[in-house]
């Protein structure tokens, strides 16, 4: 049985979406979004997380992801779930990651079609020059993202 459950942060709305067993998009958005009476453990697990992510910076996402795509994009997605927290890469070192530097515009619309955003992080992904380029939530909450994950943006603490 899918569900769809929402969780406020300071920059906005996420929408999770997913079912019984797994999560299958996390996207931002500036409403409020729908949701189903139904919420399974999985949702209920994955919002206390984003508790610890959002309120005291920490990272312990274990719940199963099954983003729906096709096969590079699923290969680009699994590549960036190894960038380590409070870590950047350059579009290029993605590109140069999968194994080809001529990959990096496919890498890179891939990057931005990601639908489980925070959880396969990537906002990590910036420009070679260190921009904060393209980011389907919003450069915003890209900044916000990244300086959480390094300590500039101090969580709330009450």
């Amino acid at each position: 049985m899918n569900f769809t459950s929402k969780y406020l942060t300071e920059i906005g709305w996420l929408e999770i979406k997913g079912n019984e067993s797994e999560i299958h998009s996390v996207l931002f958005y500036d409403e409020e979004p729908f949701t189903t009476e139904f919420q399974p453990e999985v949702a209920i697990k994955l919002i206390a997380q984003l508790d610890d992510y959002f309120k005291k910076g920490e990272w312990n996402f274990d719940v199963k992801l099954n983003p729906k795509g096709t096969e590079f994009q699923k290969i680009v997605w699994n590549e960036l779930q190894k960038i380590p927290y409070g870590k950047t890469i350059s579009y290029l070192d993605l590109a140069r990651n999968l194994g080809d530097e001529k990959v990096i515009r496919a890498a890179a619309s891939a990057n931005g079609k990601n639908p489980i955003s925070i959880l396969i992080p990537c906002h990590r992904v910036i420009g070679k020059d260190g921009s904060l380029t393209g980011y389907a939530g919003g450069i915003r909450r890209k900044k916000f993202l990244l300086e959480l994950e390094k300590g500039i943006h101090s969580p709330t603490l009450f």
